[in-house]
């Protein structure tokens, strides 16, 4: 499948989920985006950073079989490959990011590989560190298209003030509902409250947000209850897709946000897109892992979406 033209720039992580035993998945919000971005036809550049080890190897090596524009993909000749370990604590998976990986210090990209215009992608756990928190500031300020912001608020990596400038200087964002509360300071929605209740209150927080950041777009995603729609003061609610057997959950937001991003490209409806990404999120937590490695089922989406 040849991609086709469409400037897209993917800054973050890219990492491993280090399993007890002993097996790794090749994953990371922004590496995943990419990924599908390129399941789907599209040409987007993953701006970050690996070490000079096995791991950075893997890495590069996966993103040439799949096709990926890897010219952004920098190696660090000090720190390693960034990882995920998980262990078992009372037979349930605890997840430790590994600080000081290769992606917290990603350096500003070279200008001639940075789109003046088009989409910028990123979320939140790569920015933890000043080095590559200052790579992304430059990397904005060589970019002038929307910017895209997916919150992934991961303790202890994440802080009110360092995320909310994030949030500003983006003109489209996703996060949970959860993740909205914290960077609300409300009260999370209680589980036993009626859904309309629920929605309701939610909606009200979403206005306020939206209103002072000064967005463009604000979605809320909301699991099995699918998603909330913010747009010129205008709520849109879109309905959960009927799932199978649930697997793994593991990056169904991250195939979430590919599809809002491919919307975004082709100039799909809001309320289209997000359809679209929800349907895509309940088919990728009916298999295991957070990537598809068969062009065929992206073919499938895209002809099931009437799309060439």
């Amino acid at each position: 499948m040849m991609p086709t033209r469409c400037p897209i720039t993917v800054f973050g992580e890219v990492l491993f989920d280090c399993f007890p035993d002993g097996t790794e998945v090749l994953g990371g919000a922004p590496f995943n985006v990419a990924w599908h971005l390129r399941g789907f036809g599209l040409s987007s550049r993953l701006v970050s950073r690996v070490g000079g080890d096995a791991r950075g190897e893997r890495i590069r090596s996966a993103m040439g079989r799949w096709g990926l524009d890897a010219s952004a993909l920098q190696t660090d000749p000090i720190h390693a490959t960034g990882r995920v370990s998980v262990t078992l604590v009372d037979g349930e998976p605890c997840y430790a990011i590994v600080s000081g990986s290769a992606y917290d210090f990603i350096d500003p990209p070279e200008p001639s590989l940075v789109s003046g215009t088009g989409l910028l992608y990123h979320g939140t756990l790569a920015l933890r560190h000043p080095p590559s928190a200052a790579a992304l500031a430059s990397l904005k300020s060589l970019h002038q298209g929307p910017i895209v912001l997916d919150v992934n608020l991961r303790r202890p990596w994440w802080s009110i003030e360092t995320v909310l400038p994030l949030v500003d200087d983006a003109d489209h964002v996703k996060l949970n509902a959860a993740e909205l509360a914290l960077l609300c300071n409300d009260a999370p929605p209680e589980d036993d409250a009626p859904p309309e209740e629920d929605r309701d209150a939610l909606a009200a927080s979403m206005h306020r947000f939206a209103e002072r950041h000064r967005l463009e777009t604000l979605v809320v995603t909301r699991g099995a209850l699918g998603a909330l729609l913010w747009r010129s003061g205008a709520i849109v609610a879109v309905a959960p897709t009927a799932a199978g057997p649930v697997v793994d959950t593991v990056g169904a937001g991250d195939g979430f946000a590919a599809v809002l991003l491919l919307g975004l490209s082709r100039q799909w409806p809001w309320a289209e897109s997000l359809a679209r990404a929800g349907e895509f999120a309940a088919a990728l937590v009916s298999q295991r892992g957070a990537t598809i490695d068969d062009p065929l089922v992206y073919a499938q989406f895209l002809a099931s979406w009437g799309v060439g």
